[in-house]
């Protein structure tokens, strides 16, 4: 009887907990889970595990939290574990050349966009932001260059119109998921996915989000600024200053058409929106975020104003 395939998991966000419940679930022996250390979290900002490693315990899976894989001592760990195949999903720590090399199966990466386009750290979000009407993910054979290496098997999603950040992470962490184990699958059975080359064309990187992303400009137009705000769903969350006060924007959508007056004014309320004029068009907001305050419907705000809103 053949010993099982050796698999050392990496990964630390929530969209890697899918492709990890994947693995233990393939038939493959999960020998390890390498996750980022603790981070201070929360208000009291208390170490916290992350997800993958809360899956990984429950699962009774040893863990391993290096700082960095750059060093011999980390490299000669993870060895030790002979590994045959190494899955790495939004791990966060760089693997160097020696680590890569080190499975006789190599390194097998699950990547939420359909590369060449939005390689880098932020590809679902980058996605919305340029209206792109569709997106996917890769399970990518890894190699030294950032997310370069060529694509085992591919699936794709179209982008909704309503879609968040947020929707769209956990479509595409299930997504993810499933491709993986379709590779595995094949892997088990002998029929391993074939590598396909990357094309040169249409390389296009996902930069690192920033929180200064998020302050809404009102001299863009409204379907920039509605597509910001539901790229930045839930993190960092799109803010603006409206009436004179700054405030988060949860849910908005853009407005086509003429409007009067200068930009960042409200000119219209309804009982369930309000309408800001931009550069082209206006922004009718639903959902809205005092500051200090908690997240609520465009209706309650109004409802709390003595003074109502000059339309």
């Amino acid at each position: 009887m053949s010993k099982p395939l050796r698999l050392v998991f990496a990964g630390t966000p929530e969209f890697a907990v899918p492709s990890l419940a994947a693995c233990l679930a393939s038939g493959v022996e999960v020998v390890a889970v390498y996750t980022q250390p603790d981070r201070p979290a929360g208000r009291g900002r208390r170490l916290a595990a992350s997800p993958v490693k809360q899956a990984a315990l429950a699962a009774n899976v040893p863990v391993e939290q290096p700082e960095t894989l750059r060093d011999a001592a980390a490299r000669e760990r993870l060895a030790a574990y002979a590994p045959d195949l190494v899955v790495v999903v939004a791990y966060g720590l760089i693997l160097p050349k020696t680590v890569l090399a080190l499975p006789r199966l190599g390194c097998w990466n699950v990547h939420a966009s359909l590369l060449p386009r939005w390689r880098g750290a932020a590809p679902i979000q980058r996605a919305i932001l340029a209206g792109d009407s569709e997106t996917g993910v890769d399970l990518m054979r890894m190699e030294a260059g950032l997310d370069t290496g060529p694509v085992l098997l591919e699936a794709r999603t179209p982008i909704a119109p309503d879609d968040t950040g947020g929707s769209l992470h956990d479509r595409l962490a299930v997504l993810g998921a499933a491709t993986l184990a379709e590779g595995l699958a094949r892997l088990l059975r002998g029929d391993p996915p074939a590598p396909t080359a990357q094309r040169e064309d249409g390389v296009v990187y996902a930069h690192k989000l920033d929180k200064a992303e998020a302050r809404l400009d009102w001299d863009e137009p409204a379907d920039v600024l509605a597509r910001k705000v539901r790229a930045f769903d839930p993190w960092p969350v799109a803010e603006a200053v409206i009436d004179g006060e700054r405030m988060r924007i949860w849910s908005a959508q853009a407005i086509e058409g003429d409007v009067d007056g200068p930009t960042g004014r409200i000119v219209a309320a309804g009982r369930d929106s309000i309408d800001v004029a931009t550069g082209a068009g206006a922004l009718r907001i639903t959902e809205l975020q005092r500051e200090g305050g908690r997240r609520i419907r465009v209706r309650d705000w109004l409802n709390a104003r003595r003074d109502g809103v000059a339309a």
